[in-house]
């Protein structure tokens, strides 16, 4: 019977580790053998989805060594010590310390294979359940980057792909666009979730005099006011992510400092000649197009050529208008949980106006417009919502026309609620010219069907 999962296999005396080989491997257990501690560990991840058999008494690093440093690696590895009758007690004390089991020389054949089958069992039911917790978190932390349409899938391979780089990030995209969310999914999908925190500060919402406080933390005493130590967001999240939001209004004087930070992984606070190390993954964002000088205003060039290393663009959400439905649907189940309201039907005005309205305030707006439809405040919505927005006068009068055809006909669905009878005598045309029109403007009757 083959059993998931290979064993790592290590002893210095070469008979005995290929006789030990050929007894696992008869029963259905790969084996990788080592002859040295050092050459296992090389080879040895978090990932590993197997347990380690080794030796107590090995030249350089001995088996308790080795096992100390598989522990740093990952305390839930199964470790089986070899040990000799001298070696007895240590053995024991390393089960207490997390060994998974030791096997006294001499031993038989079956006692090594069956602790290497449960060893293995036990292994493969942790590997399974982390990989449904990375599952679970992942389908979780997935809700704020919703979307299928081509860019967003795009967006969160990326996004995947350089989780775990350590790369400074800039993110570009309009206001409510998800730059923050974005933010925040980078630091969920690393290896900084588990080991800091995520931080976030609005560099335009804060006073100059504030801001480098806010940032570097400052000493007591450092200037009026400072009574007491302070820790900087920058060391706060030492270890995880520094979200700098709005980093174009950043002070040219907090620049300086900042870029200093970036490039020496050091902080020194307000008021202190000490350098303090920091580790940390700075994401930032802006409103305009650093890349331009032109909008770029006194933001540094060489700030943002530090930062420039991955630029991320969130598309707005005029320009991925089928992930609209989905993620409506999304914010009016999350506003109806908060509210404790039940979910309304969505009617035939909300849904021309999802299709219709142009969301320059994007996620952020689209979000909004969900909790008022839960709370029963967007009754215009319902019955004309467009008429309060401005008619485009652009483009040639044909076009114009077109326009205001296809909303004569939305309003007369709207009217008599999709009822084709109803609407074609209203409008005093015939069916098929009727039917014509819906195609060449894109119009679904059955949007206007209440429900």
């Amino acid at each position: 019977m083959v059993v998931n999962g290979t064993v790592y296999l290590v002893d210095d005396d070469s008979q005995l580790r290929k006789a030990m080989r050929q007894t696992l491997e008869l029963q259905g257990i790969d084996v990788t053998p080592f002859s040295k501690a050092e050459l296992a560990l090389e080879a040895l991840s978090a990932d590993f989805d197997g347990v380690v058999i080794t030796d107590v008494r090995m030249p350089g690093m001995d088996g308790l060594q080795f096992f100390d440093r598989l522990r740093q690696i990952d305390p839930d590895l199964p470790v089986i010590l070899i040990t000799g009758h001298g070696d007895v007690p240590m053995a024991v004390a390393a089960l207490h310390n997390g060994a998974y089991d030791f096997i006294s020389k001499p031993f038989p054949a079956e006692r090594m294979v069956e602790s290497a089958r449960r060893a293995l069992e036990k292994r493969r039911l942790v590997m399974e359940n982390r990989a449904l917790k990375r599952a679970a978190t992942q389908a979780e932390d997935d809700l704020p980057l919703i979307g299928q349409t081509p860019a967003m899938e795009r967006l969160r391979n990326t996004l995947r792909h350089i989780a775990d780089t350590d790369v400074d990030v800039l993110v570009a995209g309009e206001t409510g666009s998800g730059k923050e969310v974005v933010a925040t999914a980078l630091h969920h999908w690393s290896k900084r979730r588990a080991n800091g925190n995520f931080v976030a500060l609005n560099c335009g919402a804060l006073p100059e005099t504030v801001i480098e406080s806010e940032l570097f933390g400052h000493e007591a005493g450092a200037f009026t006011g400072a009574q007491k130590k302070r820790i900087g967001r920058i060391e706060h999240s030492s270890g995880g992510t520094l979200f700098l939001d709005e980093i174009e209004s950043m002070p040219p004087a907090v620049q300086v400092r900042m870029l200093r930070v970036l490039e020496m992984r050091q902080v020194s606070p307000v008021g202190s000649n000490e350098e303090r190390p920091v580790d940390i993954r700075v994401v930032a964002a802006a409103k305009v197009d650093l890349g331009d000088t032109t909008q770029r205003g006194d933001f540094r060039d060489d700030l943002y050529y530090r930062l420039n290393v991955v630029t991320l663009s969130i598309p707005p959400l005029r320009e991925r208008r089928a992930d609209i439905p989905l993620l409506f649907s999304h914010f009016v189940k999350k506003a109806s949980t908060r509210f404790g309201m039940a979910v309304p039907p969505i009617t035939a005005g909300v849904s021309r106006y999802l299709n219709d309205h142009d969301w320059p305030g994007n996620v952020r707006e689209l979000g909004h417009f969900a909790e008022r439809v839960v709370l029963g405040l967007e009754g215009a919505a319902e019955t004309a919502p467009l008429p309060s927005l401005p008619r485009d006068m652009s483009g040639t009068l044909a076009e114009r026309m077109d326009r205001e055809e296809a909303q004569i006909i939305r309003e007369a669905l709207e009217k008599f609620e999709g009822d084709v009878a109803g609407t074609i005598s209203a409008l005093g045309i015939a069916r098929k010219t009727f039917y014509d029109k819906l195609q060449r403007h894109n119009i679904n009757r059955t949007d206007y069907v209440q429900k």
